[in-house]
């Protein structure tokens, strides 16, 4: 019963994606959720024993919300940003406990109203390839602003468009190939 009721989530979750992506490719930027290999991958390098705040920007469906939540430390602070209302209302639901917010763009704002000024870790599925260079640039900004000295940005692409910006905000940026995700996607990790 739990194994049908769990395929029967996945199913559903890829639905209501597509269904975002088809109302506002805009704001969705992908036909699909990330894959299993591409949450892995981007949440390889998250040294969970020493986080102690971690923000989400572009939360989705929640795939990598679902391993953020397994794998956190019980008392790290969580922000998760989702523009898109309907997602968002569904992951207040599911992770309680986490702090929800609807724009990147306030990403600063939003973490001083919870009393979280620096954070550990920033992981990202926002599809800056759809952005202005404005908008861009604002987030990497908070990005840089909020991090501690020694934080981590993670961030996946479908090109390395944000390869400059990324190389020119941090002073190390790692990049990797993960073929096997719909569409195949670059992972971005910035110290």
């Amino acid at each position: 019963m739990l194994a049908n009721t769990f395929i029967k989530t996945k199913i559903t979750d890829r639905w209501r994606f597509l269904k975002k992506f088809i109302q506002n490719p805009h704001d969705v930027g992908s036909i699909a959720p990330s894959s299993n290999r591409l949450t892995q991958k981007m949440l390889e390098p998250v040294p969970w024993n020493h986080v102690h705040t971690l923000v989400e920007l572009g939360a989705g469906t929640g795939v990598f919300t679902q391993m953020i939540y397994d794998l956190v430390r019980p008392d790290c602070q969580v922000a998760v940003f989702e523009k898109e209302e309907e997602m968002r209302d569904l992951l207040k639901r599911e992770f309680v406990g986490f702090h929800m917010f609807p724009n990147a763009l306030e990403l600063k704002d939003s973490l001083s109203s919870i009393g979280a000024g620096r954070v550990d870790c920033i992981v990202s599925g926002l599809p800056f390839a759809n952005f202005s260079q404005a908008d861009r640039e604002k987030i990497i900004r908070q990005v840089r602003e909020t991090l501690r000295e020694d934080g981590l940005f993670i961030t996946f692409q479908y090109s390395l468009q944000m390869k400059t910006m990324l190389q020119a905000a941090f002073d190390e940026v790692s990049i990797s190939l993960v073929p096997w995700n719909l569409p195949p996607a670059f992972v971005y990790t910035c110290k």
